[in-house]
Parts: C-alpha cells; structure tokens; sequence
C-alpha cells in the first residue's frame, strides 16, 4: 500500500500541476482559495436578547413560538436551556444537529421556519432544534454563551462540536447547508483520509472501473456548498458509469497534508481518475461546466 501510495501521489501531484492552466473554470465560476483548518468566526459583542437580522420581503407565516397544532411528523425540538441544549447535543453523538436561534417579534424568523419543518421531515439522520432567544432568562444565557446577536441565526453541530454557522440566510441556502453537512445517505462517498482515497481509487482499477469523480472542498466553502446539490443529482443519474467521492480538505491533517500532495490551492477542485490515473481536473462551481467535463471524461464528445 505504501508503494502505491507513493505512486498515485507523485502522479497526482504532476497531473494537477499540469493541467492547472488548462482546465481553469470560465470567468463567473466561484472558486476560494485553499487556506489550512479555519476556526468558527470570533464572537461579537452580545445584546440583550438577539435582534432580527434584515432577510427577504415574504409575506410572514406564523411565528415559531408555540407547540401548539405541532404536526406528528414535525421534528423540529424545542429547548428552553443551556442543560436541554447540551443534553440534544451529546444524545445526537455524530449526527448533524442544525440550531435556529429566533425571536419571537423576528418577521424574518417566522419566514425562515417552515423551511426548517420541512428538512425535518425529509432529512431522518439530521436532528433540528429551535431556541427563542427572547423565551426567558435561561433561552437568553444560552444565546449569550453561543455568541448569537441576530436572529434568524443557524448553528450546525457535529460531535458536541460546532462545525458551521449562517445568518439570514434563505431556504435555499439553508436546504444545501443540511444536505453538505449531513450528508451520510446519497451516494457520494465520504472519504476522511488518505487511505480512503487510495482504496476508492483501487477499487475502480481495471476494464470494468468507474470514472472516479473527486470533489475537494473546505467546510467553511460557500461555493463549496452550493454546488454540492448538483454532485448528488449526479452521483445518482450518473451511477452506472461514474463514482462520485468528497473530501473537506481541512476536516483533519491526514486531509489537509493529501490536498497539499495534490496541489490544490482553490476550491472546490474536481478531480477525474480513472483506471488509477489522473485524467483531469476542473477548479470552480459552474454546473454547466463540471457536467460538460464529466461527460467528456466519460467519452461523451462536449462542444462549447
């Protein structure tokens, strides 16, 4: 294995750097630059209670503050203390809990929720919970002690450990974070490690072998996220002929010291493998453009 690895990286590493001017993305197409593990963003100064963030125009639904007429497949949990919070948060050991912190005055709030019962619905390894910030003391010290200021306000939480956060954001934007976040069940492969990679990559040696589709990203990759839906579409209407793979360059060293063997210094890179050699690479979310590269590295003729 070690020999192997040695190889595949030494190829790897020559393959990107080679195609690095020629498969750049169009102009228009988001790329960040690769940068080592970030840290959630510093705390600001805390209100009183949490003010409402201005987000959209929609005419307001009925606000969250009460259980009342609460739907038996909802699965959104309320809390009302810091001991309720932490008790969620351990219970849900390594599933993707997502937080909404709102107000009950927030229009913005009341927009925003109903999103939130419908992932509840949809989305069974994901666990949802909902704070009124402005519910009592005990609602008001746990938004303190999680650094909320403006509502609607979304924490993302793995292991006990917060893993992302968002602020007057959209639907849209809120159902493509719980599907990068959580996602444990489509059938892109999760990969964690070097040794993830190289036995993906083994696994479709040979004839009969996949084209093997790599996406690297950051956690904290807001163009990382939003083309994620797209990979997923793709890994299912394109199953029989391509495997689909991810791997957040900053979730651990052992991913962060891979993306540095493979040159990668924007993101989100894909990179195209096949028979265990490097075919290809293409840097940035355009979905025009990544389809129109994996058809082509599939043997499909593509014109521009």
């Amino acid at each position: 294995m070690a020999s192997t690895t040695a190889t595949f990286l030494s190829t790897l590493a020559r393959a990107t750097a080679s195609l690095s001017s020629s498969t750049m993305p169009p102009g228009g197409a988001k790329v960040v630059r690769f940068l080592p593990a970030q840290t959630s963003r510093g705390r600001r100064a805390v209100l009183a209670a949490p003010r409402a963030a201005v987000s959209g125009t929609e005419k307001a639904q009925p606000a969250p503050a009460s259980d009342k007429g609460k739907s038996k497949d909802e699965r959104v949990v309320k809390v009302h203390s810091i001991e309720e919070f932490d008790g969620a948060l351990k219970a849900a050991k390594n599933r993707l809990v997502v937080v909404e912190f709102a107000a009950s005055d927030s229009e913005s709030s009341s927009q925003i929720y109903p999103t939130m019962v419908q992932l509840s619905r949809t989305c069974g390894d994901v666990d949802f919970l909902l704070v009124m910030g402005d519910e009592s003391e005990a609602t008001k010290e746990l938004c303190r002690r999680e650094g909320i200021t403006q509502v609607p306000h979304f924490n993302f939480y793995k292991g006990a450990e917060k893993v992302h956060e968002e602020e007057a954001i959209g639907p849209e934007r809120l159902a493509g974070d719980v599907l990068y976040y959580g996602d444990s069940h489509s059938a892109v492969v999760q990969l964690h490690s070097r040794d993830d990679v190289e036995a993906l990559i083994n696994e479709h040696r040979g004839e009969k072998g996949k084209l093997v589709v790599l996406d690297v990203g950051l956690k904290h990759c807001g163009p990382c996220v939003k083309v994620y839906p797209t990979v997923v579409k793709l890994s299912r209407s394109m199953a029989e002929t391509t495997v689909f793979a991810r791997m957040n360059g900053d979730e651990n060293d052992s991913c962060i010291q891979f993306l540095r063997d493979m040159d990668v210094v924007e993101v989100p890179t894909f990179v195209f493998i096949r028979d265990g050699k490097i075919v290809g690479r293409y840097v940035g979310s355009g979905k025009g453009e990544l389809v129109g590269e994996i058809l082509r590295y599939n043997g499909v003729r593509v014109t521009y």
